[in-house]
């Protein structure tokens, strides 16, 4: 009787905490889907006005949209720069290159949905899957099938320069270096108090990296609000970022999602749930806006939609432009530097 007493006890305990998750969970969403966030013990001097948040200052913006390039795609999911500045973005189940003409050149077919894509100096493709790597030469053909993460893998993006090769895995939460031949060189990013790093805490499935020609590999650290810069033995060799819903910050649970670099070392970082695409000097000084929220009316405060979607994604030619990669219209915006900047 007394066993039975403690299991009834215990379900109706498990079932008053399910309840009560819920109800947060529910209370949390109806917060987020009001243009005016108040909590009841503030007075109205402390009402948070996220409406005002979408409106960017004028005099912040950099840039300007210059075109629209549909991808064909029902789901995007990347995308990155290879030469002659061909744009490849990662979608359904291909890779799809356009020139600069908007024209579509090459499409490669894949046996599963990708999840990211980078390309190097000489043309080869790199598509991470869920758990692995596939690389394809500059026509498509497939040449290469690196071996399995293991199930708890989820990559989220790759970077290649010099015969290295780096990989995010947002399940794993490191990065994976290997050479261009496939072969495992270490694990980055693990926890380590007497290295001094605190470790990446990724808590949704975006996790970009990116490396610099001054040879340091950009890691976003999303659930710290920063962007480390790292060796490639894995030393961490600085990083700048802070949580804030100003503009000068990283607001929400995990930014910056997504990145990329400029010529000089600049940082194009995009945001999910606020989206907006900002820059930042090599140090972390903001320098300005590329397109604020009022630009992406269909990626809601609540997040619903871009999370069904996709978040923001960036790339940048060698012109400088900046290719975001817009997820829920399924197309490339081009932005370009105003005069004045």
């Amino acid at each position: 009787m007394q066993s039975v007493r403690k299991m009834i006890l215990s379900n109706v305990i498990s079932g008053t905490v399910v309840v009560v998750a819920l109800l947060g969970l529910l209370i949390a969403m109806v917060l987020l889907r009001s243009p005016t966030l108040k909590h009841p013990s503030l007075s109205e001097s402390f009402t948070y006005d996220v409406a005002a948040l979408r409106q960017t200052d004028p005099l912040l913006v950099l840039y300007r949209e210059t075109e629209k390039l549909s991808t064909g795609f029902e789901r995007t999911v990347g995308i990155t720069v290879g030469p002659h500045d061909w744009i490849y973005v990662a979608g359904d189940r291909s890779i799809r290159s356009f020139d600069a003409s908007g024209r579509c050149v090459l499409e490669v077919g894949l046996p599963d949905e990708p999840r990211c894509v980078a390309v190097s100096g000489d043309g080869s493709i790199y598509v991470g899957f869920r758990e692995h790597v596939e690389v394809y030469s500059q026509e498509g053909m497939l040449r290469d099938q690196w071996p399995s993460l293991g199930p708890q893998s989820l990559l989220t993006s790759i970077a290649v320069l010099d015969g290295h090769v780096f990989v995010a895995d947002a399940g794993m939460r490191g990065v994976v270096h290997y050479l261009i031949s496939g072969e495992l060189v270490n694990r980055m990013g693990q926890k380590d108090e007497a290295l001094g790093l605190a470790g990446f805490v990724v808590p949704h499935p975006y996790f970009d990296l990116a490396v610099g020609d001054d040879g340091l590999l950009r890691v976003a650290n999303p659930g710290r609000h920063r962007i480390e810069y790292y060796t490639f033995d894995g030393s961490l060799e600085l990083w700048w970022g802070e949580v804030s819903m100003q503009i000068e910050g990283f607001a929400g649970c995990g930014n910056p999602a997504n990145f990329a670099l400029l010529r000089d070392g600049s940082v194009v970082t995009c945001e999910k749930g606020l989206p907006r695409v900002k820059i930042y000097t090599p140090q972390g000084v903001f320098v300005g806006v590329v397109a604020g929220p009022e630009q992406f009316p269909e990626y809601r405060f609540d997040g619903v939609l871009s999370e069904r979607n996709g978040e923001l994604d960036v790339a940048v030619d060698s012109h400088g432009r900046i290719l975001v990669l817009d997820t829920v219209g399924q197309v490339v915006r081009i932005f370009v530097a105003n005069a004045s900047s």
